[in-house]
């Protein structure tokens, strides 16, 4: 299983030739852009667009060492490309950015700079879930079936451990293990992604 940090991808993108070190920042880095992107209104072929182009931008930036971890975190970068991205693909399309501003001051927002900070809360909502998603998805292949049972049937609804345990057929301190396991290896594994901010 591939445990790369962000930091070791990061590292090899300045090889214009690594081939795998952009395929594992794509893989990494461009599903939060796609969700941002249509969580702020794009159809998913329109929001893959716009993720190839901050892809591409990332690329150019970071080669040029614009991208530098003293200025702040890469999902605030990755921000900033997005969102700026996402407004001139909607002035491409015809809709003026000041449509983004009408509707904003239309949600009882003032101005750019509340906009703007609104759709800063959309892309970190968005990191959060995509990078907590890859998380599970990495612990899904790392635990047996039953414990990924008991730990997501214990985090669901009321799951008191006993009712769990009851359901699975194992024991209480089975599940609470199974708990207390993954909630650590989700911890461990959010920390290991972003290594660099």
């Amino acid at each position: 299983m591939d445990r790369l940090t962000t930091s070791t991808i990061l590292s090899g993108l300045r090889d214009y030739d690594n081939k795998p070190a952009w395929k594992r920042f794509d893989a990494r880095f461009r599903r939060p852009v796609v969700r941002f992107a249509v969580t702020s209104g794009l159809a998913h072929s329109d929001a893959e667009d716009v993720a190839q182009e901050v892809m591409i931008a990332f690329a150019e930036s970071y080669r040029r060492g614009d991208c530098d971890r003293e200025k702040g975190r890469l999902s605030r970068w990755l921000f900033g490309l997005a969102y700026n991205h996402l407004l001139r693909f909607r002035q491409k399309q015809g809709r003026q950015a000041a449509k983004i501003v009408s509707q904003a001051r239309g949600a009882g927002m003032l101005d750019v700079a509340q906009a703007k900070d609104s759709a800063s809360r959309d892309w970190d909502r968005t990191w959060d879930e995509t990078i907590w998603q890859e998380c599970l998805d990495r612990v899904r292949i790392e635990f047996a079936p039953e414990t990924m049972a008991a730990f997501e049937l214990s985090v669901r609804g009321d799951g008191k451990p006993a009712a769990v345990a009851e359901e699975l057929g194992v024991s209480v301190k089975s599940v609470y293990n199974a708990r207390h396991r993954i909630l650590k290896r989700l911890r461990e594994l959010r920390e290991e992604l972003e290594a660099v901010e």
